[in-house]
């Protein structure tokens, strides 16, 4: 093949076409449980996280609520990857090689997410969320109704595999993807190029500037006992139960089950198997989706 703008240009529609195919064809499951925010900025604060504000009976003038402000922000962090195409594969024709590598790399992008949201949701019984405890925590601090600071629980602890139980009903799920630019296929390929000059190498990538973090801890149950019909009751009612500051429900209603692979028999048994081990009807059955999710493996 001769080395010119023309067939360059080619070679790299070639090599974008098969980077799509690979990005779009990725399975996705991010979304279930992340809230993807636009950000414009390196650094997004996410300080209302604090409170979330009710609807009141309007009686005399309107009550302004003023969002409780926590020193809690995203931080994006810039991400690539990169392949090299030897200019005499180009010169020879040996180009075969390279159309499954360019599928695969859209596909490692395409599934870059994943393994970012849910390595987050992994990683919450150990990282701090707004109100500075960890995401899955004993002692979240929350005010009364009677205006003291009480304690609440989104954990049992445990020392086994983790599961979680989540409410990704709400307009912000438990994680938060912030994306300030997406994947986008680039190339360094002009003959002019420091890379092919020096190197005898056309080069093609991807990059993007995003990050994840944490959403509302109340609307997640992270667990690492064992998975069985009594911890998930247990997970339910907690959620269920969950209030706000002055002691204002907030309406939590868990319906997905997230497991990695190793405890999907465990899911299965408790949200479809018609009657439990001793033989009774199994209450649970339905009462939640279940995702098995083999990032978090």
């Amino acid at each position: 093949m001769l080395v010119n703008a023309a067939n360059l240009e080619a070679l790299r529609a070639g090599f974008k076409t098969s980077f799509q195919k690979g990005f779009m064809g990725a399975p996705s499951q991010y979304k279930r449980v992340a809230t993807v925010v636009p950000s414009t900025a390196k650094e997004q604060k996410y300080g209302w996280l604090g409170k979330v504000p009710r609807v009141r009976e309007w009686i005399g003038p309107r009550a302004i609520q003023n969002l409780e402000q926590h020193d809690y922000s995203i931080k994006e962090i810039p991400l690539e990857l990169t392949l090299g195409v030897d200019r005499d594969d180009i010169e020879t024709d040996n180009l075969g090689i390279y159309t499954p590598l360019f599928e695969h790399m859209g596909q490692s992008t395409g599934e870059e997410w994943d393994l970012r949201v849910f390595a987050q949701l992994k990683a919450g019984f150990a990282t701090p969320c707004y109100d500075g405890q960890n995401f899955f925590d004993t002692d979240h601090p929350v005010i009364a109704a009677d205006g003291s600071t009480t304690t609440v629980a989104n954990t049992d602890g445990g020392s086994g595999i983790g599961w979680y139980l989540l409410d990704v009903s709400r307009p912000l799920k438990p994680i938060i993807l912030q994306k300030r630019k997406d994947f986008e296929f680039v190339a360094k390929d002009k003959v002019t190029d420091d890379n092919v000059f020096d190197r005898r190498e056309f080069v093609y990538g991807a990059d993007a500037r995003a990050n994840t973090g944490f959403g509302f801890w109340q609307m997640a149950w992270g667990s690492k006992q064992t998975l069985d019909a009594d911890h998930y009751e247990l997970a339910r009612a907690a959620l269920q139960g969950m209030k706000g500051d002055h002691g204002s429900p907030l309406g939590i209603t868990p319906r997905l089950l997230v497991v990695p692979p190793s405890l999907e028999g465990a899911g299965l048994e408790i949200l479809n198997a018609e009657r439990n081990a001793a033989g009774a009807t199994n209450v649970w059955k339905s009462t939640a989706e279940l995702l098995v999710c083999p990032w978090l493996a």
